[in-house]
């Protein structure tokens, strides 16, 4: 395995609100650098608003927030060249510009920084091979099936060399066979990448398959924190009503770890 580079994350009674309702309600969570971690739980539940609040597209009403020991919002204000680290993020639903070849969708934030075209073609190659998508590059994203577009997503996210890769709901509307697709690719950017990689997913089996530890978020807060064996052993009412409907939902394979 690639000697772990990745960066800290930490997270202590942070906050959220959206019309005076609290979404987050003082949330505390630490990912070590390296660290693969799933946060699970119900929809609606602000797993995609922690996302955001990590990666800078919102901030936090209250609380702290630091990634690699800075704290987020110096981070996103520091220009491109002077960052110590970079951040990458695959949206749910992948979020391609339908205007753009994949080649061009996976290495837009490249050229938006500037770099040449030359290590522009050779990177986007490497990262559209290391998910499996080499002569894929001239298509449009219409022109591909659901798996092949997060994919593309997760290689736009890899161009940028990130030392924190965060994926929002990465296996949503995919069939079994994808999903698993997905969670093998996760395990080999893990291996060969070494980043820190945070999976937000309501898909328990997956979040057994990929991550050293699952934060179970449920009440605006982390209400268990832990290695997959315990959290599906768990005691706690909420996280084991959550493991049994997730596992016993049509066409979920029983999660194991």
């Amino acid at each position: 395995m690639t000697a772990r580079r990745g960066v800290a994350v930490e997270l202590a009674g942070v906050v959220k609100r959206y019309g005076g309702a609290s979404v987050l309600d003082g949330v505390d969570l630490a990912v070590g650098p390296g660290e693969l971690v799933a946060i699970v739980g119900q929809s609606g539940q602000g797993k995609s608003v922690l996302l955001r609040l990590v990666v800078g597209l919102e901030a936090a009403d209250a609380g702290r927030l630091a990634v690699g020991g800075l704290d987020v919002g110096r981070y996103r204000a520091l220009p491109p060249g002077a960052k110590p680290f970079r951040i990458g993020m695959v949206f749910q639903g992948a979020a391609l510009l339908g205007s753009l070849t994949v080649a061009e969708n996976v290495g837009l934030r490249l050229r938006e920084h500037g770099v040449a075209r030359a290590d522009i073609e050779r990177i986007t190659g490497a990262a559209l091979a290391q998910v499996e998508l080499t002569g894929e590059e001239r298509k449009w994203p219409a022109e591909l099936s659901g798996g092949m577009r997060k994919r593309a997503a997760i290689a736009r996210a890899l161009a940028v060399d990130p030392d924190l890769l965060l994926y929002d709901e990465p296996t949503a509307d995919l069939d079994p066979l994808l999903t698993e697709q997905i969670a093998t690719l996760i395990r080999r950017i893990r291996a060969e990448r070494g980043a820190t990689q945070i999976v937000v997913t309501h898909h328990v089996p997956l979040a057994c398959a990929v991550a050293d530890r699952i934060a179970v978020l449920h009440g605006g807060r982390i209400v268990e924190y832990g290695v997959p064996a315990a959290i599906l052993a768990s005691a706690h009412p909420f996280t084991r009503a959550f493991v049994r409907a997730a596992t016993l939902a049509p066409g979920a394979p029983e999660a194991s770890c």
